[in-house]
């Protein structure tokens, strides 16, 4: 039987992490200069390993993934793996460190295990046993990690509102992580993303015991027809309150400019 949530959460990990191993072959063979071609080989070689891992383990499993044709098949699957094979193609190129893997399952209606592989395969975050964050120190300001390239106007407003750090990282993936970690103590992301790019990272922050949700403060949810999913929060569960309300007055003032 391989239904229990331990193996899956290990499944995951094991996934996320020979990826990450082979996306790092991939760019110690490629020619840095060419950063598309790079990009390119990165998620086809990690798209190609992840999909025969999962045939090979889990053959009845339905997959959604970044990189794949989409099947509607999968709206009526009991169990859908949701896959980014590279988060963060950007920084991959550029040889940074900030790109991630992810391997998530939703099952039965509900995001159930994730594993984030962190700029290789060193570093693998799981659902299964990942801690919860470390105290903050209360005499520092809030941290919060924001894109790299086009950092949301709401997270900048709500950052100086609350007199927040703003912590430019690279992708979905190394930001929530970060909050996971506590070296940020929130993530905020208005603007586009979609299922894959927050599955796995999401469910390892739930694990962790971390306020998730959209701008609004409504459910992040997973498997639908659309996967486009453009915002979310994820924060320590202390500032949650505080944080979505700081969003909601941001959105509104945004709003109200917009309309006048």
């Amino acid at each position: 039987m391989h239904s229990t949530a331990s193996a899956d959460a290990a499944l995951a990990a094991s996934v996320a992490r020979s990826a990450a191993r082979i996306l790092l072959d991939i760019r110690a063979a490629h020619d840095p200069q060419d950063q598309r071609g790079l990009k390119d080989a990165g998620d086809a070689g990690a798209q190609a390993h992840i999909a025969e891992r999962l045939t090979q383990s889990r053959p009845g499993d339905a997959v959604l993934s970044e990189e794949a044709k989409d099947s509607p098949a999968r709206l009526s699957a009991e169990r859908v793996w949701i896959v980014d094979p590279l988060d963060g193609t950007r920084e991959f190129s550029e040889g940074r460190h900030d790109w991630a893997v992810h391997v998530a399952l939703w099952e039965s209606g509900r995001l159930t295990d994730g594993a984030v592989a962190l700029g290789g395969p060193d570093v693998v975050l799981d659902s299964a046993s990942v801690p919860s964050p470390p105290p903050r120190d209360a005499s520092a300001p809030l941290r919060m990690a924001v894109s790299r390239s086009r950092p949301p106007a709401v997270a900048a407003t709500a950052a100086a509102e609350l007199g927040a750090v703003l912590v430019p990282m690279g992708s979905a993936g190394a930001k929530i992580c970060a909050v996971v970690t506590g070296e940020v103590d929130a993530y905020v992301h208005g603007g586009g993303q979609f299922e894959w790019d927050s599955a796995a990272p999401v469910a390892v922050a739930r694990a962790a015991g971390l306020h998730t949700s959209r701008l609004d403060g409504t459910p992040l949810i997973y498997n639908r027809a659309d996967p486009y999913l453009p915002d979310l929060v994820v924060c320590r569960p202390e500032l949650a309150g505080e944080l979505l309300a700081v969003i909601g007055r941001a959105l509104a003032g945004a709003e109200e400019e917009r309309a006048s």
